[in-house]
Protein backbone atom coordinates (compact mmCIF):
# COMPACT_ATOMS: atom_id res chain seq x y z
CA UNK A 1 0.00 0.00 0.00
CA UNK A 2 0.87 3.76 -0.92
CA UNK A 3 1.99 5.74 2.15
CA UNK A 4 -0.09 8.39 2.80
CA UNK A 5 0.70 11.45 5.16
CA UNK A 6 -1.96 13.45 6.78
CA UNK A 7 -2.15 17.63 6.06
CA UNK A 8 -3.99 19.08 8.71
CA UNK A 9 -6.08 21.74 7.89
CA UNK A 10 -6.72 24.89 10.40
CA UNK A 11 -9.67 27.32 10.45
CA UNK A 12 -11.08 25.26 7.57
CA UNK A 13 -8.36 27.65 5.46
CA UNK A 14 -7.84 25.04 2.90
CA UNK A 15 -5.61 27.40 0.72
CA UNK A 16 -3.88 28.22 3.66
CA UNK A 17 -2.51 24.56 4.74
CA UNK A 18 -1.63 24.43 0.69
CA UNK A 19 0.50 26.98 0.97
CA UNK A 20 2.25 25.97 4.00
CA UNK A 21 2.57 22.46 2.56
CA UNK A 22 4.22 23.80 -0.76
CA UNK A 23 6.79 26.33 2.01
CA UNK A 24 7.63 23.54 3.60
CA UNK A 25 8.85 21.15 0.41
CA UNK A 26 10.34 24.76 -1.51
CA UNK A 27 12.56 24.25 1.98
CA UNK A 28 13.34 21.33 1.29
CA UNK A 29 17.85 21.40 0.38
CA UNK A 30 17.26 19.27 -3.41
CA UNK A 31 14.22 21.70 -4.35
CA UNK A 32 14.95 24.73 -6.31
CA UNK A 33 11.45 26.00 -7.14
CA UNK A 34 8.26 25.19 -7.53
CA UNK A 35 5.56 25.36 -10.12
CA UNK A 36 2.16 25.93 -9.57
CA UNK A 37 -0.90 28.27 -10.19
CA UNK A 38 -0.28 31.73 -8.56
CA UNK A 39 -2.85 34.41 -8.28
CA UNK A 40 -1.28 37.80 -9.52
CA UNK A 41 -2.17 41.21 -8.66
CA UNK A 42 -3.34 42.14 -12.27
CA UNK A 43 -7.23 41.58 -12.84
CA UNK A 44 -7.43 38.54 -10.16
CA UNK A 45 -5.85 36.51 -13.16
CA UNK A 46 -4.25 33.01 -11.75
CA UNK A 47 -1.31 32.05 -13.95
CA UNK A 48 1.15 28.74 -13.70
CA UNK A 49 3.96 30.41 -12.10
CA UNK A 50 7.86 29.43 -11.39
CA UNK A 51 8.75 29.85 -7.77
CA UNK A 52 11.75 30.17 -5.79
CA UNK A 53 11.00 32.86 -2.65
CA UNK A 54 8.61 30.62 -0.40
CA UNK A 55 7.50 33.93 0.80
CA UNK A 56 5.36 34.26 -2.69
CA UNK A 57 3.84 31.02 -2.07
CA UNK A 58 0.85 32.43 0.23
CA UNK A 59 -0.60 33.54 -3.38
CA UNK A 60 -0.63 29.67 -4.67
CA UNK A 61 -3.93 29.32 -6.38
CA UNK A 62 -4.03 25.31 -7.43
CA UNK A 63 -7.75 25.41 -6.62
CA UNK A 64 -8.96 28.06 -8.33
CA UNK A 65 -11.19 27.49 -11.33
CA UNK A 66 -8.97 29.44 -14.07
CA UNK A 67 -7.38 27.09 -16.06
CA UNK A 68 -5.75 29.40 -18.56
CA UNK A 69 -3.26 27.13 -20.14
CA UNK A 70 -2.31 23.60 -19.89
CA UNK A 71 0.75 23.53 -17.74
CA UNK A 72 2.72 20.66 -19.37
CA UNK A 73 3.87 22.77 -22.48
CA UNK A 74 5.40 25.20 -19.48
CA UNK A 75 7.21 22.22 -17.72
CA UNK A 76 8.23 20.55 -21.26
CA UNK A 77 10.21 23.99 -21.74
CA UNK A 78 12.11 23.56 -18.23
CA UNK A 79 12.84 19.66 -18.67
CA UNK A 80 13.96 19.48 -22.18
CA UNK A 81 17.65 19.83 -21.01
CA UNK A 82 19.18 18.94 -17.66
CA UNK A 83 19.89 21.79 -15.37
CA UNK A 84 21.03 19.63 -12.28
CA UNK A 85 18.51 20.57 -9.73
CA UNK A 86 14.82 19.56 -9.30
CA UNK A 87 11.40 21.51 -9.85
CA UNK A 88 8.31 20.15 -7.67
CA UNK A 89 5.22 20.77 -10.28
CA UNK A 90 1.74 21.28 -9.01
CA UNK A 91 -0.48 20.35 -11.54
CA UNK A 92 -3.77 19.02 -13.06
CA UNK A 93 -4.55 15.48 -14.20
CA UNK A 94 -4.96 16.27 -17.39
CA UNK A 95 -1.58 19.04 -17.43
CA UNK A 96 -0.02 15.47 -16.38
CA UNK A 97 -1.61 13.28 -18.90
CA UNK A 98 -0.20 16.01 -21.31
CA UNK A 99 3.56 15.62 -19.68
CA UNK A 100 3.73 12.30 -20.22
CA UNK A 101 2.75 12.33 -23.88
CA UNK A 102 5.74 14.83 -24.22
CA UNK A 103 8.17 12.88 -22.33
CA UNK A 104 7.26 9.76 -24.68
CA UNK A 105 7.65 12.41 -27.87
CA UNK A 106 11.26 13.59 -25.71
CA UNK A 107 9.91 17.06 -25.54
CA UNK A 108 10.64 16.81 -21.74
CA UNK A 109 12.68 14.42 -19.27
CA UNK A 110 10.97 13.69 -15.83
CA UNK A 111 14.31 12.84 -13.83
CA UNK A 112 14.40 16.90 -12.45
CA UNK A 113 10.48 16.64 -11.42
CA UNK A 114 9.15 16.02 -8.89
CA UNK A 115 5.01 16.09 -9.91
CA UNK A 116 2.38 16.53 -7.34
CA UNK A 117 -1.59 15.84 -8.53
CA UNK A 118 -4.63 17.47 -6.47
CA UNK A 119 -8.15 15.66 -7.32
CA UNK A 120 -9.61 17.92 -9.38
CA UNK A 121 -12.63 20.21 -8.65
CA UNK A 122 -12.61 21.58 -12.56
CA UNK A 123 -12.41 25.05 -13.95
CA UNK A 124 -14.56 27.73 -15.78
CA UNK A 125 -13.65 28.95 -19.08
CA UNK A 126 -11.49 32.00 -19.37
CA UNK A 127 -14.30 34.54 -19.80
CA UNK A 128 -16.17 33.15 -17.54
CA UNK A 129 -13.31 32.92 -14.50
CA UNK A 130 -12.18 36.88 -15.67
CA UNK A 131 -15.59 37.47 -14.80
CA UNK A 132 -15.86 35.97 -11.61
CA UNK A 133 -12.80 37.22 -10.34
CA UNK A 134 -13.81 40.45 -11.25
CA UNK A 135 -16.66 40.19 -8.81
CA UNK A 136 -15.87 38.18 -6.37
CA UNK A 137 -11.72 39.50 -6.08
CA UNK A 138 -9.47 37.18 -4.45
CA UNK A 139 -12.14 34.90 -2.95
CA UNK A 140 -12.94 33.16 -5.64
CA UNK A 141 -10.84 30.35 -5.17
CA UNK A 142 -11.81 29.75 -2.33
CA UNK A 143 -15.48 30.64 -2.20
CA UNK A 144 -15.33 27.69 -5.74
CA UNK A 145 -13.13 24.96 -3.39
CA UNK A 146 -15.55 24.95 -0.59
CA UNK A 147 -18.69 25.24 -2.74
CA UNK A 148 -17.51 21.98 -4.54
CA UNK A 149 -15.91 20.13 -1.48
CA UNK A 150 -19.09 20.73 1.00
CA UNK A 151 -21.52 19.74 -2.13
CA UNK A 152 -22.59 23.30 -2.97
CA UNK A 153 -22.06 22.78 -6.28
CA UNK A 154 -19.89 24.09 -9.22
CA UNK A 155 -21.64 27.40 -10.14
CA UNK A 156 -21.01 30.51 -9.09
CA UNK A 157 -21.96 33.74 -10.05
CA UNK A 158 -23.93 32.52 -13.30
CA UNK A 159 -20.92 30.65 -14.61
CA UNK A 160 -19.63 26.72 -14.41
CA UNK A 161 -17.90 24.41 -15.09
CA UNK A 162 -16.22 24.89 -18.84
CA UNK A 163 -17.42 22.15 -21.09
CA UNK A 164 -14.31 20.01 -21.10
CA UNK A 165 -14.21 19.14 -17.31
CA UNK A 166 -17.98 18.56 -16.96
CA UNK A 167 -17.26 15.37 -19.16
CA UNK A 168 -13.65 14.78 -18.02
CA UNK A 169 -13.63 11.24 -16.70
CA UNK A 170 -9.88 10.97 -14.89
CA UNK A 171 -10.65 13.74 -12.13
CA UNK A 172 -8.16 12.10 -10.19
CA UNK A 173 -4.69 12.15 -10.61
CA UNK A 174 -2.81 9.51 -12.55
CA UNK A 175 1.15 9.28 -13.15
CA UNK A 176 2.07 11.50 -10.32
CA UNK A 177 4.72 11.23 -7.29
CA UNK A 178 2.46 12.53 -5.24
CA UNK A 179 -1.33 12.95 -4.68
CA UNK A 180 -2.92 14.97 -2.82
CA UNK A 181 -6.59 13.76 -1.89
CA UNK A 182 -9.69 16.26 -1.93
CA UNK A 183 -12.81 14.60 -2.48
CA UNK A 184 -14.37 12.61 0.11
CA UNK A 185 -12.03 13.97 2.78
CA UNK A 186 -12.49 14.96 6.33
CA UNK A 187 -13.27 18.46 7.21
CA UNK A 188 -9.55 19.28 9.35
CA UNK A 189 -7.46 17.71 6.96
CA UNK A 190 -6.31 15.78 3.64
CA UNK A 191 -4.37 12.98 2.44
CA UNK A 192 -1.20 13.12 0.49
CA UNK A 193 -0.26 9.57 -1.24
CA UNK A 194 2.95 8.47 -2.16
CA UNK A 195 2.64 7.19 -5.91
CA UNK A 196 6.43 6.39 -6.73
CA UNK A 197 9.71 6.62 -4.82
CA UNK A 198 10.57 10.25 -5.23
CA UNK A 199 7.49 10.64 -3.83
CA UNK A 200 8.14 8.68 -1.09
CA UNK A 201 11.71 10.59 -0.40
CA UNK A 202 9.47 13.69 -0.47
CA UNK A 203 7.10 13.10 2.16
CA UNK A 204 9.48 11.26 4.11
CA UNK A 205 11.28 14.97 4.03
CA UNK A 206 7.96 16.42 4.96
CA UNK A 207 7.71 14.61 8.46
CA UNK A 208 4.09 14.73 8.60
CA UNK A 209 1.82 12.46 10.21
CA UNK A 210 0.73 8.87 8.69
CA UNK A 211 -2.86 8.55 8.37
CA UNK A 212 -5.82 6.40 6.50
CA UNK A 213 -7.71 6.85 3.40
CA UNK A 214 -11.33 7.73 5.06
CA UNK A 215 -14.24 5.78 4.26
CA UNK A 216 -16.34 8.47 2.22
CA UNK A 217 -13.91 9.18 -0.66
CA UNK A 218 -14.41 5.67 -2.04
CA UNK A 219 -18.38 6.38 -2.56
CA UNK A 220 -17.38 10.48 -3.80
CA UNK A 221 -15.12 10.04 -6.35
CA UNK A 222 -17.21 6.72 -7.64
CA UNK A 223 -20.62 9.53 -7.53
CA UNK A 224 -18.60 12.23 -9.38
CA UNK A 225 -17.34 9.39 -12.04
CA UNK A 226 -20.69 7.78 -12.65
CA UNK A 227 -22.18 11.56 -12.91
CA UNK A 228 -19.22 12.33 -15.89
CA UNK A 229 -19.67 9.16 -17.45
CA UNK A 230 -23.27 10.30 -17.93
CA UNK A 231 -22.23 13.46 -19.24
CA UNK A 232 -19.36 12.13 -21.52
CA UNK A 233 -21.78 9.73 -23.23
CA UNK A 234 -24.37 12.13 -24.22
CA UNK A 235 -21.71 14.05 -25.50
CA UNK A 236 -20.80 11.72 -27.46
CA UNK A 237 -23.77 10.42 -29.29
CA UNK A 238 -25.02 14.69 -29.70
CA UNK A 239 -21.18 15.40 -31.32
CA UNK A 240 -21.46 12.03 -33.45
CA UNK A 241 -25.16 12.98 -34.49
CA UNK A 242 -24.27 16.78 -35.38
CA UNK A 243 -20.98 15.75 -37.55
CA UNK A 244 -22.39 12.51 -38.84
CA UNK A 245 -22.04 13.76 -42.79
CA UNK A 246 -19.33 15.95 -44.30
CA UNK A 247 -21.82 18.55 -45.01
CA UNK A 248 -22.80 18.48 -41.14
CA UNK A 249 -18.80 18.73 -40.32
CA UNK A 250 -19.01 21.57 -42.54
CA UNK A 251 -21.53 23.37 -40.76
CA UNK A 252 -19.66 22.37 -37.23
CA UNK A 253 -16.64 24.14 -38.41
CA UNK A 254 -18.21 27.12 -40.22
CA UNK A 255 -16.88 29.65 -37.55
CA UNK A 256 -13.67 28.77 -38.03
CA UNK A 257 -11.23 31.55 -39.12
CA UNK A 258 -7.91 29.59 -39.51
CA UNK A 259 -6.38 31.36 -36.37
CA UNK A 260 -4.44 28.19 -35.17
CA UNK A 261 -4.99 29.18 -32.00
CA UNK A 262 -6.26 25.58 -31.22
CA UNK A 263 -2.86 24.32 -32.31
CA UNK A 264 -1.15 26.30 -30.01
CA UNK A 265 -3.20 26.14 -27.23
CA UNK A 266 -3.42 22.59 -27.22
CA UNK A 267 -0.57 20.87 -24.88
CA UNK A 268 0.62 17.49 -27.22
CA UNK A 269 0.83 19.37 -30.61
CA UNK A 270 4.44 20.31 -30.30
CA UNK A 271 5.68 20.55 -34.24
CA UNK A 272 8.52 22.83 -34.41
CA UNK A 273 6.83 23.87 -37.53
CA UNK A 274 3.36 23.10 -38.99
CA UNK A 275 1.97 22.38 -42.61
CA UNK A 276 -0.38 24.81 -42.32
CA UNK A 277 2.09 27.67 -42.05
CA UNK A 278 4.24 26.87 -44.68
CA UNK A 279 4.32 27.32 -48.64
CA UNK A 280 1.92 24.41 -48.69
CA UNK A 281 -1.17 26.21 -47.87
CA UNK A 282 -0.06 29.65 -49.48
CA UNK A 283 -2.16 29.56 -52.79
CA UNK A 284 -1.39 31.44 -55.50
CA UNK A 285 -4.08 34.18 -56.25
CA UNK A 286 -5.55 32.84 -59.54
CA UNK A 287 -6.46 29.27 -57.93
CA UNK A 288 -8.90 31.18 -55.26
CA UNK A 289 -10.64 32.73 -58.37
CA UNK A 290 -10.24 29.33 -60.73
CA UNK A 291 -12.30 27.50 -57.29
CA UNK A 292 -14.59 30.18 -57.08
CA UNK A 293 -15.43 30.18 -60.74
CA UNK A 294 -15.89 26.17 -60.43
CA UNK A 295 -18.48 26.25 -57.52
CA UNK A 296 -19.28 29.86 -58.07
CA UNK A 297 -18.66 31.09 -54.30
CA UNK A 298 -15.82 30.21 -52.33
CA UNK A 299 -16.15 30.11 -48.38
CA UNK A 300 -13.15 32.30 -46.86
CA UNK A 301 -10.67 31.84 -45.60
CA UNK A 302 -10.76 27.87 -47.32
CA UNK A 303 -9.03 24.70 -45.94
CA UNK A 304 -10.47 25.15 -42.31
CA UNK A 305 -12.28 21.33 -42.93
CA UNK A 306 -9.14 20.02 -44.27
CA UNK A 307 -6.86 22.00 -41.12
CA UNK A 308 -8.53 20.24 -38.41
CA UNK A 309 -9.26 16.81 -40.26
CA UNK A 310 -5.38 17.30 -40.61
CA UNK A 311 -5.18 17.70 -36.73
CA UNK A 312 -7.35 15.15 -36.08
CA UNK A 313 -5.71 12.46 -37.74
CA UNK A 314 -1.83 14.02 -36.07
CA UNK A 315 -3.44 14.57 -32.43
CA UNK A 316 -6.12 11.81 -31.59
CA UNK A 317 -3.88 9.89 -30.47
CA UNK A 318 -2.50 11.75 -27.82
CA UNK A 319 -5.98 13.94 -27.16
CA UNK A 320 -5.78 13.98 -23.05
CA UNK A 321 -9.72 15.96 -23.19
CA UNK A 322 -8.44 19.11 -21.30
CA UNK A 323 -10.71 21.51 -23.61
CA UNK A 324 -7.58 24.17 -24.54
CA UNK A 325 -8.78 24.01 -27.77
CA UNK A 326 -12.32 25.53 -27.52
CA UNK A 327 -10.95 27.40 -24.59
CA UNK A 328 -8.61 29.01 -27.10
CA UNK A 329 -11.44 29.41 -29.98
CA UNK A 330 -12.41 33.10 -30.61
CA UNK A 331 -15.60 31.57 -32.21
CA UNK A 332 -16.63 29.54 -29.79
CA UNK A 333 -16.03 26.62 -32.55
CA UNK A 334 -16.64 23.40 -30.14
CA UNK A 335 -13.29 22.11 -31.29
CA UNK A 336 -13.09 19.56 -27.71
CA UNK A 337 -16.14 17.78 -28.44
CA UNK A 338 -14.92 16.92 -31.62
CA UNK A 339 -11.63 15.76 -30.58
CA UNK A 340 -12.73 13.91 -28.14
CA UNK A 341 -15.33 11.91 -30.19
CA UNK A 342 -12.77 11.00 -32.42
CA UNK A 343 -9.98 10.17 -29.57
CA UNK A 344 -12.32 7.84 -28.11
CA UNK A 345 -12.56 6.06 -31.15
CA UNK A 346 -9.20 5.89 -32.15
CA UNK A 347 -7.60 5.48 -28.93
CA UNK A 348 -9.71 2.23 -28.16
CA UNK A 349 -8.21 1.20 -31.50
CA UNK A 350 -4.99 0.78 -30.54
CA UNK A 351 -5.59 0.05 -27.23
CA UNK A 352 -3.67 3.28 -25.87
CA UNK A 353 -5.05 5.78 -23.04
CA UNK A 354 -3.33 9.27 -23.87
CA UNK A 355 -1.15 9.56 -20.81
CA UNK A 356 -1.51 6.75 -18.56
CA UNK A 357 1.65 5.60 -18.37
CA UNK A 358 5.20 6.18 -19.65
CA UNK A 359 5.33 2.89 -20.27
CA UNK A 360 3.25 2.45 -22.93
CA UNK A 361 4.99 3.68 -26.62
CA UNK A 362 2.07 6.05 -28.60
CA UNK A 363 0.62 4.45 -31.86
CA UNK A 364 2.37 4.03 -35.19
CA UNK A 365 5.52 4.43 -33.00
CA UNK A 366 6.56 0.79 -32.85
CA UNK A 367 5.32 -2.38 -34.90
CA UNK A 368 2.74 -4.69 -33.63
CA UNK A 369 2.45 -8.36 -35.60
CA UNK A 370 -1.19 -8.86 -34.11
CA UNK A 371 -2.45 -5.48 -34.55
CA UNK A 372 -5.56 -5.12 -36.57
CA UNK A 373 -6.17 -8.48 -37.65
CA UNK A 374 -10.26 -7.72 -37.97
CA UNK A 375 -8.67 -5.96 -41.22
CA UNK A 376 -6.94 -8.66 -42.60
CA UNK A 377 -9.30 -11.16 -41.76
CA UNK A 378 -7.49 -12.88 -38.76
CA UNK A 379 -4.01 -13.54 -41.74
CA UNK A 380 -0.60 -12.18 -40.79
Amino acid sequence: MAPKSRLDIKDNDLHSALAKLLKSILHQADVAAVLVPLRLPMKNQVMPTLIADPARLDAADPLAPAFPLNGAKLLSRLTRKPTGEKIVAVMRPCEIRAYVELVKLKQGDPDEVILIGLDCLGAYSNTDYARCAGQSGEAVGRTFSRNVLEGRGTAMDGADLAPACRVCEHPIPEGADVVIDLYGMDADHLVLEARSAKGEGLLLGLDLPSTETPAGRVKAVEALLAERTTNLDRMLAETAETVSSLEKLSSYLAGCVNCYNCRVACPVCYCKECVFVTDVFEHEPFQYLRWANRKGALKMPTDTVFYHLTRLAHMSTACVGCGQCSNACPNDVPVMELFRSVAGRTQPAFDYEAGRSLDEAPPLSVFREDEFKEVTGGRD
